[in-house]
């Protein structure tokens, strides 16, 4: 018996996202993918959902009024 980890795999509206860094934790890839990503950083994330092979994350808007 083989044991094969699960890849990561992040959404956002959408959009996939490839896991930038297998070895940090979620919330590590959270400020990594904000650079590119700013509306992540406010984000909540839902997730794992295994989905085949993968475990997918997604990253949801924070709903909200400004000021």
């Amino acid at each position: 018996m083989t044991v094969t980890p699960l890849k990561r795999v992040f959404s956002l509206n959408g959009v996939r996202l490839e896991d930038p860094a297998p070895g940090l934790s979620v919330e590590e890839v959270r400020g990594i993918v904000a650079h590119a990503y700013p509306e992540i950083a406010t984000a909540a994330i839902s997730g794992p959902e295994a989905v085949g092979d993968t475990l997918k994350y997604t990253f949801e808007r924070a709903i909200g009024s400004k000021g």
